[in-house]
């Protein structure tokens, strides 16, 4: 890759996840929000057709949580990417699941869509989607 697609990458993956003036303000002390935006735009640039977030959404208020969540429906559409999500955040679940899997003990339990999972006959499962 030369130099000048590596830019235009860089470049196009920052106005991507950033608005337009969030970059000149990032420091070294960039926190939260920014952070994840930042991680997002560097694995962009590679731009890859599967994408893994681990927890995007934790220690984030829930204003920006929502927004990282609307990100990741962006990405995807964009980038025409595939997500998987870890998350215990259920309106992140919510927002971006297609397809919902849980887990219990390390095995898959149950999956479904949100509003499956919202109605299953399980109360185990149930309990987790009433909030």
């Amino acid at each position: 890759m030369v130099n000048e697609e590596i830019n235009l990458r860089v470049k196009e993956a920052l106005e991507d996840v950033f608005r337009s003036d969030a970059v000149e303000q990032m420091t070294s002390g960039t926190l939260g929000g920014m952070r994840k935006r930042l991680g997002l735009a560097r694995t962009l640039i590679l731009k890859p057709e599967i994408m893994l977030y681990d927890e995007p959404t934790t220690g984030l208020d829930p204003i920006t949580s929502r927004e990282i969540s609307e990100l990741i429906i962006q990405v995807q559409k964009k980038y025409d990417t595939t997500s998987i999500i870890i998350t215990h955040d259920i309106e992140c679940a919510k927002l971006t699941g297609n397809r919902i899997i849980v887990l219990k003990e390390g095995v898959c339990y149950a999956e479904g869509s949100f509003e499956e999972m919202q109605n299953s006959t399980d109360k185990w499962v149930r309990s987790f989607f009433e909030y």
